[in-house]
């Protein structure tokens, strides 16, 4: 199993496009009535969607599997027609949130482009009940707990150390999207592109405690966080959880570098833009 997208609602598909596949770095892959689709220089078809909407909104959070862990999810809430062609399962969370599942599809060629996100290799989810949102990411998905913080919950659904995470909040919505890099150096350059294009970082660069991840966060001009990121931590079943007592930073620090101080006047209200379709 693995993430494959996270299709997003817009106000405006058509600045959001030209911004993702302009200095974001994102391949246009496709339109579909309203949607439009962006691959990165991975596996997978698409990584992002967005669609022409009302208000900004997440349609839903997508992973791909084997046909057999599909099978292992049980009964869905609702099948999902998945574009190009085939179904899927649409498994609804405890606080709404919308998780798609759906069979592995030929992969696309592969591109060689170094500053090209590769793929979104983590989602982040705001929650008001933490031990709900494990408790049926473990219980009803089959994810494993790799670490816990005092904020948040980080969950695997294979060798990557997390595929999703959970941050208390007081309401549910999108904590923002990481977008894998090829390296250290990708992310830097892509940090230094945002710049020139004048976006400045609201975190970062530096390196996470879980995960061990290197990020540079921004605000998109469609109104939610995202991350460039690279090096995240691979796991095996004996990897011992992390609890909160493990994950404690000095004062004034929050991360393993401790050169950057995190925007929270411009993080917070744009980790709350996007909340899940009802």
């Amino acid at each position: 199993m693995r993430l494959r997208s996270v299709e997003l609602e817009v106000a405006d598909a058509a600045a959001a496009a030209d911004f993702l596949a302009g200095v974001w770095g994102l391949v246009p892959a496709g339109t579909a009535g309203k949607t439009r689709f962006f691959r990165g220089t991975g596996s997978h078809p698409y990584i992002l969607s967005v669609t022409q909407a009302a208000a900004p909104a997440v349609a839903a959070i997508t992973f791909a599997g084997t046909a057999e862990e599909i099978e292992k999810l049980g009964k869905p809430d609702t099948a999902y027609e998945v574009p190009g062609g085939g179904k899927g399962l649409e498994i609804r969370g405890p606080e709404g949130q919308t998780y798609r599942f759906i069979s592995e599809t030929p992969a696309p060629s592969a591109l060689t482009d170094r500053d090209k996100p590769i793929q979104i290799t983590h989602a982040v989810v705001n929650s008001a009940d933490v031990e709900a949102s494990e408790r049926f990411a473990v219980e009803k998905l089959g994810f494993k707990v790799s670490d816990r913080t005092a904020h948040m919950r980080f969950l695997r659904c294979n060798r990557k150390h997390h595929a999703i995470a959970y941050a208390h909040a007081k309401s549910p919505s999108l904590n923002h999207i990481a977008f894998e890099m090829r390296d250290v150096d990708a992310v830097m350059r892509g940090i230094g592109r945002m710049r020139d294009a004048g976006f400045e970082p609201v975190w970062g660069p530096g390196r996470h405690g879980p995960g061990n991840n290197v990020f540079g966060y921004f605000v998109a001009p469609y109104g939610g966080v995202i991350e460039y990121t690279a090096e995240i931590s691979e796991v095996g079943d004996d990897y011992r959880v992390g609890s909160p007592e493990d994950w404690k930073w000095p004062p004034g620090r929050m991360d393993h570098w401790g050169i950057s101080k995190k925007d929270t006047a411009k993080t917070a209200p744009a980790e709350a833009v996007f909340r899940f379709k009802a």
